[in-house]
């Protein structure tokens, strides 16, 4: 959403990562301008996607675009309102499939009701935003939660890479040959 908002060009936003873009920019928008539908609510299950999301964003985009009769690339007015709107959208999905998957530990019996703790980490724990709502979520179902400190909040990709250097460190889990593995593209 960031890179089709062109938050880049955005003077308050130089510099700035696309989800600290968004973030900031949310601040002093008014997501009640736009109302985007929550992905995957036809499923009830836990699992998370935004693609459906950043379709109908993206849609938003395009027809302000010809109102404002501005090109792809530029900055529209109402950026600030499409990006608070967007984070709103992308915490309650978050929220809402967290809420079912502590729901599922405990009544399978997975987590205690005492002392459980919901853990957020990454790139999505560094905003404030989401990190509120998942504190009301855990504070209404007595659940600590638990997040490193935003600097630590980085790109999963990085914490994945770590964990393999580990493991090979280790010697644990790591293949020395990829003859035999079978899989199947989707």
């Amino acid at each position: 959403v960031a890179r089709r908002l062109s938050l880049r060009k955005h003077p308050e936003c130089h510099g700035m990562a696309g989800g600290k873009a968004i973030e900031h920019l949310a601040q002093t928008g008014d997501r009640r301008q736009h109302t985007f539908r929550l992905p995957m609510q036809q499923y009830r299950n836990c699992d998370f996607s935004f693609s459906g999301l950043q379709n109908l964003v993206n849609k938003v985009i395009i027809q302000k675009e010809k109102e404002e009769g501005i090109q792809e690339g530029e900055i529209l007015s109402c950026v600030k309102d499409i990006a608070a709107a967007a984070q709103h959208a992308v915490a309650v999905h978050i929220i809402q499939r967290t809420y079912r998957a502590m729901l599922f530990c405990i009544k399978n019996s997975i987590l205690s009701s005492r002392n459980a703790t919901l853990v957020a980490s990454g790139g999505v724990a560094s905003n404030q935003y989401i990190r509120k709502g998942l504190q009301t979520l855990a504070d209404a179902n007595d659940f600590a939660l638990l997040c490193p400190p935003p600097r630590l909040c980085t790109d999963n990709g990085v914490m994945i890479a770590w964990n393999g250097i580990e493991r090979l460190r280790a010697g644990l889990g790591v293949l020395h040959s990829t003859a035999g593995i079978r899989y199947e593209p989707k």
